[in-house]
């Protein structure tokens, strides 16, 4: 492979952005433990800044454009996250911020864009929408596009929290991260391969929105059969990128997908157990390692990225019910 990001676009990721961004925490809960049958390290990506992972790659992106390029502002598509991410990322460093949503995201992911100064452009919640509206935007105001996963700054910034969580937890044995788009998994898989290749990357994704699986196993980029709004993982519903396949197909072990009722489960358990607040997207790592196939592999110690924590409280009761 090659022409991808390295692990050393990820060191200097992690210079870039250590001001800005938190070390965020690892911990334990014994409940989760004798679910999954070994230690379970979870990377706390819900306590990052914006309440997610996505505040790495956006600050990375964001830092790396000159002057007089970002004074023209960014422009981008999400559902949620990334869009918090890059409005936050450009308001630290002073500039404008457009993001293009989809009428669906959830509520308390669009207040918080618009906290913290974002820009928001409706759209229909189709990722055509979302790519016709993004460019018309950047085309009107000349800012930069900064996709929420498919770019390699993007993906170098994610990668910084594996380069903490191997730091904060030796001798992993494997790691298993949320995908939706793969910018995440792309930079934990380059750094984990970079410094261990003994380590196994496990790709976890909801079965409704099981394109990367699909994208895996038959070696080209898949779409989504189904209708992947139907997860209520809404962080995972977007399909694999150029820039993202080819690490994951090069990198990642595997992929496994869950049904719904294990993501609700999973959310529970974190929620009534650890105490931590999670999205459903984060969960669905937990519910992976929580299937009975999993305990089987025999591991001791593994890591979960937990990557959100903004979690629609108006929507919990149904959330957890699947009413």
């Amino acid at each position: 492979m090659s022409d991808h990001p390295t692990i050393d676009d990820v060191r200097m990721a992690m210079q870039r952005i250590e001001p800005f961004v938190h070390r965020t925490p690892v911990m334990r809960c014994r409940a989760i433990d004798d679910r999954v049958g070994c230690e379970v390290h979870l990377k706390c990506e819900n306590l990052q800044k914006v309440g997610a992972f996505k505040a790495r790659g956006a600050m990375n992106a964001v830092l790396s454009l000159d002057d007089e390029t970002v004074a023209r502002g960014v422009v981008t598509h999400s559902s949620g996250n990334h869009a918090q991410a890059l409005a936050w990322a450009a308001r630290e460093r002073g500039v404008p911020a457009h993001i293009v949503m989809p009428t669906n995201a959830p509520e308390v992911k669009r207040r918080a864009v618009e906290g913290y100064g974002g820009i928001i452009h409706a759209c229909r919640p189709t990722l055509e929408s979302r790519l016709e509206t993004c460019a018309s935007i950047a085309e009107k105001t000349g800012g930069t596009v900064i996709p929420p996963y498919d770019d390699d700054r993007v993906i170098a910034g994610q990668g910084t929290l594996a380069l903490e969580l191997i730091a904060q937890v030796p001798d992993l044995q494997a790691v298993v991260v949320p995908v939706g788009g793969g910018g995440m998994i792309s930079g934990v898989a380059t750094v984990m391969k970079g410094m261990d290749a003994g380590i196994t990357v496990i790709g976890a994704e909801p079965s409704l929105a099981d394109d990367a699986c699909r994208s895996k196993q038959t070696g080209s980029i898949q779409p989504h059969l189904g209708d992947p709004t139907a997860t209520i993982a809404d962080g995972l519903r977007t399909t694999l990128g150029e820039r993202t396949f080819p690490i994951i197909r090069d990198l990642v072990d595997e992929i496994v997908t869950v049904q719904e009722d294990h993501i609700r489960a999973a959310l529970r358990l974190v929620l009534e157990r650890s105490k931590l607040v999670i999205e459903p997207s984060a969960a669905v790592g937990i519910a992976v390692a929580m299937q009975p196939a999993f305990r089987e592999r025999g591991l001791e110690r593994i890591g979960v990225v937990l990557c959100g924590g903004n979690l629609d409280l108006e929507a919990l009761p149904d959330l957890l019910t699947g009413n």
